[in-house]
């Protein structure tokens, strides 16, 4: 089993976005209780590139035009994103993602 303390912050999140590989997605999605699919990852996809193209983890709002604008209306919708990713879709899935934690989530 991966020691995913050694890799991540005093919050849990992962201290290099850029070591970031499937098993530990896999392994935050577990302590997450998220099995991932398809649905997921593509999600996940698109936080990478978010982050890649602005340097930040988009807030719940950005996240949702982000997914609108690259797949399509039904995707990008905050009832999609939390049925993905329940309680805070931006928290969840920045995390599983190897992302830092977004700045306005508590």
């Amino acid at each position: 089993m991966m020691d995913l303390k050694s890799l991540c912050d005093e919050k849990g999140y992962l201290r290099d976005w850029e070591g970031w590989d499937e098993p530990i997605a896999l392994a935050f999605a577990q302590e997450e209780g998220i099995d991932l699919t398809p649905a997921h990852w593509e999600i996940l996809t698109l936080l990478r590139d978010y982050y890649g193209t602005y340097g930040a983890s988009p807030a719940n709002r950005a996240l949702v035009n982000w997914v609108k604008k690259r797949t399509n209306p039904d995707k990008g919708n905050s009832l999609y994103l939390m049925g993905l990713f329940p309680g805070s879709p931006t928290r969840s899935a920045s995390r599983i993602a190897g992302l830092p934690k977004p700045k306005n989530c508590l």
